[in-house]
């Protein structure tokens, strides 16, 4: 052992320094040799300075916390080991190997700072015996108890106990006993620092006695595993020596009953020549497992999979157009060209006889009837109607399938629909494509290529099946709200049939055919007990609901429903409850939107525009004040970057035509134009309220006001064209809801005015425009015989902007 004083003896005060290395996750004690892979520069140098010493020593402490890199003073152990580098070998990747020999315990009195690592001023630890007997006893504890583990623990040799049970040195016992452990770094450390050695001889039987519970505990989990799996083989064993038995003694074993049922199914059950032949392996092997296994139970559930599906079974379809013309009609008012469209796809499957065609997809708002005109399709037909919901799915496997050797694995959605249906050929309604996702288990709609396309779906290869399925004789019809939310490879296998929003007409009468006498019957109520007026009806649809659809329509008549159920519960009395427009007020309370949205007078610097929504058109109102600036153009209202695009596109274009305008054509520099569309909490975009912000902006300019009458909607460019938009119908039905008497649109749009319903039409004026110069006479305030281009010539005629007659282009309703 090393002598502490003579290691000490040269330094003045008792003080040595030496470079100091903090290890991670080890706590090295005197006697102990150890390997160390070094990485850190601070260590490596540490190293190097003291490989270039003669007594090759420094001074190993433990961290307290391993995970930090660049350790500061507060982050070492005070007390620690003076050792010995015995060998130091630099690896290829610039770490470094180093074998060190712990020697003795030292005490930092101070950390000395370098450029390259620390160094440290170290105190000597000497240890100290209270009592020799206590010491001697606990030293005897210390050896029988590392004898009881090395009996346990057959990775210590019998040298290594013979060796430890020669010790008289206490110190170099505890060191010795204490390396061979596995103590939390934590312990080790306090066993290190432990004084006197009566304490540190203490700690370590304690820990010794922790370790040895630990391991007869392993040792008793370890066995009883052994022990269960023994059990299970034995059971095997003794299960397949009874079935042995009973087969010779001509009895039938447990599952033989079930095993029998299953398989006159099998024969019984139609099946494709290749599911056939699948079937037949796997019940071989089913016969030759044991009932109770794992693995049968998955085998079974294959099995049963294939003889439910209805592979040849298929509903009886008869087409007759005039009866299926009859049922939509029956069930949905208005949807006309929806309608004529699937009566045309019928029409041409009764002919053909065969349903190979193409996938319907209804796209449209909420609640304007897509689900329930695929069930109305399969009444017509006289198919089974399957409804799978596909909003949030977003694992390819909810669409094929999970492979059999997960656990728990079942076929995707698409067989197991068809298992429900019972035949192969229903009318499956595909709910909401648009709002599948994807994320790293796979895209879903990317499964959905295979089935929707007529050319690949009749083998259509699901991952648990992993036979092919004829999915051509079932009729497919997707609904989303939103186009661009379906990827274009999917829009690309389906035709796109559009379902606008209802006119406050078609609303009307849904109301009263199909909705009030449903909620009538589901509140309990009977005809006679309640009479809607048809001004009270009015005031639902236009004062309560602002909608494309007729779902938020029919929960108010809900509403309405249940009170007057309440009041006949109540009074008990057969006698009618009319509602009319001030009990509408009493149920339900103020009306929560206002009838009319248009100013009361013409306004300067506002202009009325219209926008598409997802839930139908809203009229959008454009701001502009002129400011004493320097030309700043700032533009609110939470737009998106192509509307604010067109803001400056409308500005450019003011700019060019100032002089004509009878505008300063200095404008530019003295004044800051700001620019605002109003709820500003809602996120807007898009080209199309070009033609209304130009608009607004010229209005403040020139001090004109603008018709609050007039609504508009157009893209605009830098020369004044004015271009194509979409959304057509639903904004100008929005602006006859709104008040408007005049809309004006771009010209190539006149194609798009056979789909307004004639009686929205007949009430509005409908101005095509080309250009700017065309919209601004139509939508600002001019006195009688005032130009608004002065003395200048204009470049377009603005008697050349054509208006639609009451029924130039109105579609006979």
């Amino acid at each position: 052992m090393v002598n502490i004083s003579r290691l000490f003896k040269n330094e003045d005060n008792g003080g040595k320094v030496l470079p100091l290395l903090p290890v991670r996750d080890i706590v090295v004690f005197p006697q102990m040799v150890a390997p160390l892979f070094v990485g850190r520069p601070k260590s490596v140098s540490a190293l190097s300075s003291a490989m270039n010493t003669a007594d090759k020593h420094i001074f190993l402490a433990t961290q307290r916390n391993a995970n930090v890199d660049n350790p500061t003073e507060k982050d070492i152990s005070l007390i620690g080991v003076i050792g010995t580098v015995l060998q130091l070998l630099r690896l290829p990747d610039g770490t470094v190997k180093a074998l060190v020999e712990g020697q003795v315990r030292a005490r930092v009195r101070k950390f000395i700072q370098t450029d390259d690592y620390f160094q440290v001023e170290l105190d000597p630890i000497f240890d100290s015996i209270v009592s020799d007997a206590e010491a001697e006893a606990l030293a005897r504890s210390v050896k029988e108890r590392f004898e009881a583990y090395a009996k346990l623990n057959k990775n210590i040799s019998k040298d290594l106990v013979a060796k430890i049970g020669s010790f008289t040195d206490y110190t170099k016992l505890a060191d010795v006993v204490a390396s061979h452990f596995s103590f939390k770094i934590q312990d080790k450390q306090r066993l290190l620092e432990a004084e006197p050695i009566e304490r540190r001889l203490n700690l370590l039987i304690e820990l010794i006695n922790m370790e040895l519970e630990v391991f007869r505990m392993d040792q008793r989990i370890k066995n009883r595993v052994k022990e269960q799996m023994e059990k299970t083989q034995k059971n095997y064993y003794l299960n397949e020596q009874m079935r042995a038995i009973r087969k010779e003694m001509g009895n039938e074993d447990e599952g033989a009953d079930e095993l029998q049922d299953l398989e006159k199914r099998i024969k019984r059950k139609r099946l494709p020549k290749e599911a056939a032949e699948k079937v037949r392996q796997e019940f071989k092997k089913l016969k030759l497992m044991t009932p109770m296994s794992a693995e049968a139970t998955v085998v079974r559930n294959y099995i049963e999979w294939i003889i439910s599906l209805p592979w040849f079974e298929r509903s009886r379809v008869h087409i007759d157009i005039a009866e299926a013309e009859r049922i939509l009609d029956e069930d949905h008012y208005g949807l006309e060209k929806p309608k004529e469209r699937i009566v045309e796809y019928l029409a041409v499957q009764a002919l053909v006889k065969k349903i190979r065609g193409p996938i319907l997809c209804l796209v449209g708002p909420p609640g304007v009837g897509k689900t329930s005109l695929a069930k109305s399709v399969a009444r017509a037909t006289g198919r089974r109607f399957v409804r799978l919901s596909l909003g949030g799915v977003r694992d390819e496997a909810e669409i094929r399938g999970h492979r059999r050797t997960y656990i728990g694995a079942m076929p995707g959605k698409i067989i197991q629909s068809l298992k429900k249906a019972g035949t192969n050929n229903p009318v499956f309604c595909l709910d909401e494509v648009d709002k599948m996702s994807m994320d790293f288990r796979g895209d879903p709609s990317a499964a959905l290529l295979e089935v929707l396309d007529p050319e690949q779906n009749f083998a259509f290869n699901d991952h648990y099946m992993d036979l092919d399925y004829d999915l051509s004789e079932i009729m497919f019809i997707t609904t989303a709200n939103t186009l661009p939310d379906i990827p274009l490879p999917l829009q690309d296998r389906m035709e796109i049939i559009r379902l606008p929003g209802y006119t406050e007409h078609e609303k009307f009468n849904i109301a009263k055919t199909f909705l009030i006498p449903k909620q009538i019957k589901l509140n309990g109520l009977q005809p006679e007990q309640i009479a809607i007026s048809d001004k009270a009806l009015n005031l639902l649809i236009n004062r309560y609901t602002r909608e494309a659809g007729v779902r938020n329509l029919e929960r108010e008549i809900a509403a309405v429903c249940r009170k007057v159920a309440r009041q006949v519960a109540k009074e008990k009395t057969d006698k009618a409850v009319r509602v009319n427009e001030a009990v509408i007020i009493q149920y339900l309370g103020p009306p929560r939107f206002k009838s009319l949205e248009i100013e009361e007078q013409d306004q300067i610097g506002m202009s009325t525009g219209m926008a598409w929504t997802q839930v139908g058109g809203e009229l959008l109102f454009v701001e502009t004040l002129c400011m004493p600036g320097r030309g700043q153009v700032m533009v609110t209202g939470k737009l998106g970057d192509v509307m604010k695009e067109s803001a400056h596109a409308a500005v450019s274009f003011v700019r060019s035509r100032a002089e004509l305008l009878g505008i300063d054509d200095k404008f530019y520099r003295k004044l800051d134009l700001h620019i605002h569309i109003p709820e500003g909490a809602i996120p807007k975009d898009g080209p199309s309220a070009g033609i209304a912000m130009c608009t607004s902006v010229v209005s403040a300019l020139t001090r004109r006001p603008v018709r609050r009458e007039v609504a508009m909607t157009g893209e605009i460019t830098l020369r004044g064209r004015v271009l194509p938009i979409g959304g057509l119908k639903e904004k100008i039905l929005a602006a006859h809801r709104g008040g408007i008497k005049k809309v004006v649109i771009p010209k190539e749009n006149e194609k798009d005015l056979k789909d307004i319903p004639a009686i929205i039409s007949k009430q509005l004026e409908i101005v095509l425009v080309d250009h700017m110069d065309e919209v601004l006479p139509h939508a600002l305030v001019l006195g009688e015989g005032e130009s608004l281009f002065g003395k200048h010539d204009v470049p377009f005629d603005i008697s050349s902007s054509r208006r639609t007659k009451p029924d130039e282009h109105a579609p006979i309703n």
